[in-house]
């Protein structure tokens, strides 16, 4: 499995569709500060056959610290939870 960068997809983006590199560079950045905007907001984010982001809240839980056995108090918190859309599902499967 590789890991592909932000440059590397906005490089085979420009490639693909014969933009610049530095304005596809601006809508992708652009595009991704919207989506952390949205979920700062509350908000729910609806990509079909892609995908749905969306916050959720963790709430306040007591855990273990396993060297020590400890009781730790963890903190209640909001994460950020993705749910792929059908069409990602099929295709990363295979089917």
């Amino acid at each position: 499995m590789n890991t592909v960068t932000k440059k590397e997809l906005i490089d085979r983006i420009a490639e693909k569709t014969g933009e610049k590199r530095v304005a596809v560079k601006v809508v992708v950045q652009t595009f991704l500060d919207e989506i952390v905007e949205e979920l700062e907001q509350g908000n729910r984010l609806e990509f079909r056959d892609f995908g749905v982001f969306e916050t959720k809240n963790r709430a306040h839980r007591v855990a273990q610290n396993p060297k020590t056995l400890e009781k730790v108090q963890v903190p209640s918190k909001r994460t950020v939870k993705f749910k792929p859309g059908r069409m990602m599902k099929n295709k990363v499967s295979g089917d």
